[in-house]
């Protein structure tokens, strides 16, 4: 990326002065050498979503920040509905809520060893993957309906986990607001047989070791020991959130002249927040955001029923889940003043600090988790939320290492049956349907992701607080 004329604000910030139609700077966090790295549409993307209506402070980009669809994936901008502020569809993605959830085993990595190959192979068995993946629960028209209203409560009603569970995901397992009547036919047809599956992608169900521990105190409260064996799963609303962005893009396109909106790019279509298709748009997504987490709920509770055939008496308590792709209705302090703000997250995690109110209590006092997934062969990272005042790039951290090539260009590059084959050399077994899958999300196909978590902690965006190394990775 060409850099000449941003402005270095520390170590880890880069701004870009306003210029030409923007209505704010456009900051990305990152270190020198993934600031380099990065696709020059990053640039161009996060100075177009800087002109957008009503955008507040600063759009921001992540250390794992690359080129997506209308936003950079690694993501963030607030928007104030009192000074015409919009909601973009493409400011949230295709897969709505795509989200990591992590669950503590009570087992040692030691544990897994003598059956890894088998709790493998029924783990591939048990958790449907890949493209067009469908589950055993067929949803009519009134289930699907309470799980778009009721998230991962419908999913706990349903006997899928414990109350306990829902003090550990993000809303508390259900987002106020979902409209399933703005969701469209087709989009709940899409779902209809979709709920407890992975899908393809970069989604995966991971059985991880705790491999090193960088901050000991908010490990312990968090359940982490050195040597633990965790699972994490990560996954989104499937073909429902797919359908919805593809829609309300298509809608909000058309619609933008309408509102006196002119786009600096097709793929920002948006809305004003407090017009008849923003409102709309925003019922259908806060619905999708409820499909994901009665996704990872269902999911939950397939992992668990493997590991008690392993394991009995083992019972897996969830840590945290948080979501990667929303937009969220939230308060922050900009300038010395609180402001209720509307906040898009696109391949970026919401990470609030120690003593936030909206984090459950058990979580008050450290912050909250924070998950950095990585790709099969790599590490992954816990982190928690830093408790600065006021939030950095509004209280959110990268979510992942960030490709570093396409997928068209991984396939060029590597083949699926290799990249297995080397990993079961490192002890780390893949099961996947797809061949062509795995070579797509090979892991050189992403960034470093210990510069990416490292550029995380020194920007103050989340703190350090362990590594996780892959035994077992389920993917789509």
């Amino acid at each position: 990326m060409e850099t000449s004329d941003f402005s270095r604000i520390s170590e880890t910030e880069w701004r870009l002065p306003i210029t030409g139609k923007m209505r704010v700077p456009a900051v990305i966090v990152a270190s020198a050498d993934l600031l380099a790295d990065m696709d020059e549409k990053v640039r161009q993307q996060i100075e177009n979503v800087a002109c957008l209506p009503g955008i507040v402070d600063a759009a921001y980009a992540m250390p794992d920040a690359h080129w997506g669809y209308g936003f950079p994936i690694g993501g963030v901008a607030a928007f104030d509905p009192d000074e015409g502020g919009i909601v973009s569809a493409g400011g949230v993605g295709f897969d709505v809520s795509c989200g990591v959830r992590t669950l503590l085993t009570g087992l040692r990595a030691a544990d897994i060893e003598a059956p890894k190959k088998e709790l493998a192979h029924s783990l591939s068995r048990s958790i449907p993957a890949g493209v067009g993946s469908t589950g055993r629960i067929v949803l009519d028209a009134a289930g699907m309906d309470a799980m778009l209203a009721g998230g991962a409560r419908w999913a706990v009603a349903q006997g899928y986990g414990g109350a306990a569970d829902l003090e550990r995901i993000e809303e508390r397992g259900c987002v106020a607001g979902a409209d399933p009547v703005a969701v469209s036919m087709q989009a709940k047809k899409r779902q209809r047989d979709e709920m407890g599956t992975l899908g393809s992608g970069n989604h995966y169900l991971e059985v991880q070791e705790v491999a090193e521990i960088h901050d000991r105190d908010v490990a312990a409260a968090f359940g982490l020991a050195l040597g633990d064996a965790v699972v994490s799963i990560h996954c989104g609303s499937r073909g429902l959130g797919h359908q919805i962005g593809t829609e309300f893009l298509r809608e909000m396109a058309v619609a933008a002249p309408a509102h006196g909106i002119a786009l600096p790019d097709l793929e920002l279509a948006c809305a004003p927040i407090r017009s008849e298709l923003g409102q709309r748009y925003l019922g259908a997504m806060r619905a999708a955001i409820n499909c994901a987490l009665a996704n990872r709920q269902i999911l939950t509770h397939l992992t668990r029923r493997v590991f008690e055939e392993f394991f009995p008496g083992r019972a897996l308590a969830l840590l945290f889940d948080v979501s990667h792709n929303t937009c969220k209705e939230e308060w922050h302090e900009v300038a010395g003043a609180k402001r209720r703000l509307f906040v898009h997250r696109k391949g970026a995690t919401r990470a609030f600090g120690a003593g936030h109110p909206d984090l459950p209590a058990i979580y008050r006092v450290v912050g909250q988790p924070v998950f950095i997934g990585g790709s099969m062969g790599t590490s992954s990272a816990i982190m928690v939320g830093a408790a600065t005042r006021p939030e950095r790039a509004f209280a959110s951290a990268c979510h992942g290492a960030g490709r570093a090539m396409s997928r068209h260009q991984a396939l060029k590059h590597w083949h699926g049956r290799e990249v297995i084959k080397d990993l079961a050399a490192r002890g780390i077994i893949v099961k996947s349907p797809s061949a062509r899958g795995v070579a797509e999300e090979a892991p050189g196909a992403y960034k470093d992701i210990e510069a990416v978590v490292e550029a995380a902690h020194a920007a103050g965006l989340a703190r350090k607080v362990a590594k996780l190394a892959p035994i077992i990775c389920i993917k789509g």
